[in-house]
C-alpha cells in the first residue's frame, strides 16, 4: 500500500475503488460535474485542502480537465498537487463502449501507471502495509459508543453530526469515519459527541 497525506480527489466510486487497492488514505469523489453545484462537497474539499491538502487524479478528457480547473478555483494553488493519467486508447471492462473521446479514464489504467503518475505529483508517498483504520484515532467502537452505527437511530445521529460539521448529508458511515479523522482529533470527536448527543440518546 501506499500511504499518501494529502486527500485524492476522482471523479466517481470506480475510480475511488480502483485506487483504494494500493493507496492507504483518504480519496474523495466529485460525483463527476455533480461537485459544481455541491456546496457542502466544495466546503469538504477546502477544508480538506486548508488541513491537509489535496492531491487531483481526474480523467485525461475534457471533462477530467473541465473538472480539475473547477477544484483549481476553488482551492489555493499551494495546497494542490497534480497527477496526470496519459492518453490511452481503449474501453474500461464494465463499459459497453468507450467514452466519448475514446480513452481510458482512471478505473481503467494499470496500478502502475497509476502509482508512476502519483509518484511524479510531488506528495509524500511511503509504502505502509498497515491499514489506515487501525491508526486512526477515532473507530467504528467509537461510532457504536455514541450511536452513530449499530442503533435505530443511528441514521439520524449521523445526518445531525454531518450537518453541524457543514459535510455532505450523502456521506457513508464508512466515509464519515476516514473524514472524521481527517479534521479532528479523538478528543475534539468525543468532546462533540458530548454535546450533540448527551442530551437527547440520539434524538
Amino acid at each position: 500500500m501506499i500511504k499518501i497525506k494529502e486527500a485524492v480527489i476522482v471523479e466517481g466510486k470506480y475510480d475511488k475503488i480502483k485506487l483504494s487497492n494500493f493507496i492507504d488514505g483518504l480519496i474523495i469523489t466529485t460525483d463527476g460535474f455533480g461537485v459544481f453545484k455541491n456546496k457542502e462537497k466544495q466546503l469538504l474539499i477546502r477544508r480538506l485542502a486548508d488541513t491537509r491538502g489535496i492531491l487531483i487524479l481526474t480523467d485525461s478528457d475534457s471533462a477530467g480537465f473541465v473538472i480539475r480547473n473547477f477544484l483549481k478555483g476553488i482551492v489555493p494553488s499551494n495546497k494542490i498537487h497534480h497527477a496526470y493519467i496519459p492518453d490511452i486508447i481503449g474501453k474500461e471492462k464494465r463499459k459497453d463502449k468507450p467514452s466519448k473521446e475514446g480513452k481510458l479514464g482512471v478505473e481503467g489504467i494499470s496500478d502502475d501507471i497509476l502509482r508512476q503518475a502519483i509518484s511524479k505529483s510531488g506528495v509524500q508517498c511511503e509504502i505502509s502495509e498497515e491499514n489506515v483504520r487501525e491508526r486512526c484515532g477515532i473507530t467504528k467502537s467509537d461510532f457504536y459508543e455514541y450511536g452513530l452505527t449499530g442503533t435505530f437511530n443511528s441514521n439520524k445521529n449521523r445526518q445531525k453530526l454531518k450537518k453541524y460539521l457543514s459535510l455532505p448529508e450523502n456521506m457513508a458511515a464508512n466515509s464519515l469515519l476516514d473524514v472524521l479523522n481527517c479534521i479532528m482529533t479523538h478528543e475534539e470527536f468525543t468532546t462533540l459527541c458530548g454535546k450533540l448527543f448527551s442530551d437527547d440518546n440520539g434524538g
